[in-house]
């Protein structure tokens, strides 16, 4: 197995090991791997998931391999020149299912007492199904006020769902706390690299969909970055190769209610000074008042050319009824890309943004008017 290195002091850890960050500075991991050059030619006979990315990819050197064939999500035009990736279409209805398939690769390696995660929802459930895949036994600490309908599917895979009072960050501490009892496994979409190894395979299908190109600007969503994280990953990799010959733009989108990296990046911050207050929105899945991983957001932002945008909980619910209205059900934080790039265009060139959970989950934004519903054919 490859090694977990600390970004900030560089301490390192065998990543068989149980320990879930840094011991010196309680950060999260990075991931001691070097990807190798994906065969464009080759793909068109490989297995139907992220797994046909083995080149660039941990833990890809054995079968057989948890998956369920998550992946391969088709892209369809919103504008002449937008394009939405459609990352709900997956089997737990979430982009978050590229970086659980990982999670729960590596703990059926590990062979854990318990799997343990912590998550806003979506996360939790991708977590709780693939360890269910896996055959492995979960625990999933979730904050309160999370999706009904989310914690119905997270109980439905099997998993032990746990609901914390308090915000997104007492779910992380609870979850820790009991990630800390001997032969548990902390499955963290945020400490774990491994999640963002899975997370840049969304990039990977861009570039082979494009027939070896990539579009001109890339518009995420961002709470704790994962995706945009991945995404970062993913081009960084693709440009070594000389696969690709630039970097699209990383444009991050935050919810205005709570937007501490947009702050930060307007300010000129390379990090955090302190925690965002955790406003409610609707945007309930980046609504993350301190990210761990603030430090490298703002880096691969800047480093690829990218700007942060953030969006009311007004144009969030008129931008998923617009979708909804085109044929795309989408859950609000899911919209949030949409209402962005309708509210500021990007530069010029083709831009793609993910619909990255489905509207079953939390269903539609209420107060949305007829007249809101209304699609926006520009």
């Amino acid at each position: 197995m490859t090694a977990y290195v600390c970004p900030r002091c560089r301490s390192r850890a065998a990543s068989d090991a149980l320990t879930w960050c840094c011991p010196l500075c309680r950060g999260p991991w990075d991931l001691d791997f070097t990807a190798a050059p994906v065969s464009l030619p080759s793909l068109a006979s490989r297995v139907n998931s992220l797994w046909r990315y083995a080149e660039a990819l941990p833990l890809a050197t054995s079968r057989p391999r948890v998956t369920l064939g998550e992946g391969r999500t088709p892209v369809v035009p919103l504008t002449e020149d937008i394009s939405a990736k459609l990352d709900f279409l997956t089997p737990t209805s979430s982009f978050k299912d590229r970086g659980a398939v990982m999670l729960a690769e590596l703990a059926r390696r590990l062979e854990p007492r318990l799997v343990v995660a912590d998550s806003s929802g979506n996360a939790g459930t991708a977590i709780a199904a693939y360890t269910a895949r896996a055959g492995l036994p979960c625990a999933v600490y979730v904050p309160e006020g999370t999706s009904a309908k989310k914690l119905e599917q997270i109980r439905a895979h099997g998993a032990r769902l746990v609901v914390v009072p308090g915000g997104r960050d007492a779910a992380a501490r609870a979850a820790q706390e009991a990630a800390g009892e001997p032969g548990a496994f902390y499955a963290s979409h945020v400490f774990n690299p491994h999640f963002l190894h899975g997370t840049k395979t969304y990039v990977y299908e861009l570039w082979e969909d494009g027939g070896g190109t990539l579009p001109d600007t890339l518009v995420v969503p961002v709470g704790n970055g994962t995706l945009l994280l991945g995404a970062a990953l993913a081009v960084g990799e693709l440009h070594g190769h000389g696969l690709i010959d630039r970097r699209p733009a990383l444009v991050a989108v935050q919810a205005e209610a709570v937007s501490p990296l947009a702050a930060a990046y307007r300010a000129g911050a390379d990090a955090l000074d302190a925690a965002a207050e955790a406003r409610p929105t609707l945007a309930e899945g980046i609504a993350i008042p301190h990210p761990p991983r603030a430090a490298q957001i703002l880096k691969a932002v800047r480093d690829n050319g990218g700007t942060f945008l953030t969006v009311t909980d007004d144009q969030i619910r008129s931008a998923q009824a617009d979708l909804a209205r085109r044929g795309l059900y989408v859950e609000t934080t899911a919209a949030a890309c949409w209402a962005a790039v309708r509210a500021e265009p990007p530069r010029p060139g083709t831009t793609v943004l993910p619909l990255c959970g489905a509207g079953t989950k939390t269903g539609l934004a209420p107060e949305a008017t007829p007249e809101e519903a209304a699609p926006d054919r520009s």
